[in-house]
């Protein structure tokens, strides 16, 4: 099997950019009446995703300099997307796809889990725009990097890198908005996409908008409308012949408004600013040729640096030790410099049976601008896993983590972590992409 993608491939890769999309494009113009591609009957996939964890020696709570991810209220977890100790049955994926009709594909997914149901994606795509070029609008998962657009089932380990977490946010960068792509019709395969994102909830475009005053005393957040993030992302695949095949990616976006609000006991905390990042990603991919992936390699790891620059303010809202009610103080304009990586090897050890190594540092730059200014040191966390795929509908995955992380109070930040998942899915689901 070639991973490579010479020109004719690009045509019918530009028209299956979703799950479960028709490789060729229906035809355009002419009397036909237009009606939906798929008759009212879109193809449908559930997929089931459950993870034992349990964190059998030491503790480790957030890397110094960065804020909590995922929390709904269970107490401390090994950022495994808040995992409780025990069973956990983390999420339950119900995606739809579908052609509407000769000028749109559609997608949608959902996230179940015990407590909630979020809509994960709901987008539509083009079909048949001129020059390589495609539209994407509604609510999806950006391009930028490489593992930030896959969702938890294809991931080659059972948590999310920390450097996509904490830097962009719990789902990773998931906005709303349009995404425009251009593929250039090239030897080797080469694309280029801007979006233009609300901006609201991820953690390069945290926005709350302004909330009124506090015992009279005016907040600093500005109201501001939206999109306040772009993004723009380019990828490369060099042409390595018919066993390999590699993809290269350079993304960054700018946020126009980059707000924050914290409640603490006695006041509240405003920052209200701009934030930017830039960073580098690169997957690399060994066909042996052999049966159900022996003998397969992919390696694959990501760079990403953000900065965050902002006014603070923070007011009384009852009287304490610093003032009486309406207090001001902590009025102070400052950056927050802050980076991250990751490289991770998967090898298919037999047929079925592959097994990976990650390494990860978080915060090799952690500069912290609030406050005196202090500089923290950096958290680093190394996994190995084993995963057993019966068939492509159930997969069994162990994994170690070893977490060593840098702790702002100086306690002992390391500890070490097992999770066991399994996950199985139903129904219709396509190829994913590279």
């Amino acid at each position: 099997m070639s991973f490579s993608m010479p020109v004719m491939a690009q045509d019918m890769f530009r028209d299956s950019q979703l799950p479960g999309a028709r490789l060729a494009p229906l035809p355009l113009g002419g009397t036909h009446q237009v009606t939906s591609g798929s008759a009212f009957n879109p193809d449908i996939s559930v997929i089931v995703d459950t993870v034992y964890f349990n964190e059998f020696s030491g503790h480790v709570d957030d890397p110094a300099g960065f804020e909590a991810g995922h929390d709904h209220g269970h107490g401390g977890h090994d950022h495994g997307h808040d995992l409780d100790e025990g069973f956990n049955l983390r999420e339950i994926e119900l995606a739809f796809s579908a052609s509407v009709d000769n000028y749109f594909d559609a997608f949608v997914m959902l996230a179940l889990d015990e407590h909630d149901i979020e809509v994960e994606e709901a987008y539509a795509t083009t079909r048949n725009l001129p020059a390589g070029l495609q539209i994407k609008a509604g609510k999806f998962l950006s391009d930028i990097g490489y593992i930030n657009s896959q969702h938890p089932h294809d991931w080659a380990f059972v948590d999310r890198p920390l450097v996509n977490e904490f830097l962009f946010g719990d789902h990773g960068l998931q906005e709303t908005g349009v995404q425009l792509t251009w593929m250039p019709a090239t030897q080797t395969y080469t694309r280029f996409g801007i979006e233009l994102l609300q901006g609201e909830t991820s953690g390069i475009a945290n926005y709350e908008g302004s909330k009124g005053s506090i015992n009279g005393q005016r907040r600093i957040l500005k109201d501001s409308s939206g999109p306040r993030l772009v993004t723009a992302f380019a990828k490369f695949g060099p042409d390595l012949g018919f066993d390999h095949a590699a993809q290269f990616g350079i993304s960054g976006g700018y946020a126009s408004t980059f707000q924050k609000s914290d409640e603490h006991s006695t006041r509240h905390e405003d920052w209200d600013g701009t934030a930017w990042f830039a960073g580098l990603d690169g997957v690399y991919k060994y066909d042996a040729g052999r049966s159900f992936g022996h003998g397969d390699w992919t390696l694959q790891g990501e760079y990403f640096y953000r900065e965050i620059d902002v006014d603070r303010r923070d007011v009384n809202f009852e009287a304490d030790g610093n003032g009486p009610a309406g207090f001001v103080r902590n009025e102070q304009s400052f950056k927050n410099k802050q980076d991250g990586l990751y490289l991770q090897a998967i090898h298919g050890i037999a047929p079925r049976w592959q097994a990976g190594f990650r390494a990860e540092a978080l915060g090799l730059t952690n500069d912290i601008g609030r406050g005196d200014g202090e500089s923290f040191g950096t958290s680093y966390r190394y996994a190995g896993n084993v995963t057993f795929r019966p068939t492509e509908f159930s997969m069994l995955r162990g994994q170690v983590n070893r977490s060593d992380f840098a702790t702002e109070d100086g306690d002992d930040g390391d500890g070490w972590s097992f999770m066991l998942q399994f996950q199985m899915a139903l129904g219709v689901h396509g190829a994913h992409e590279f």
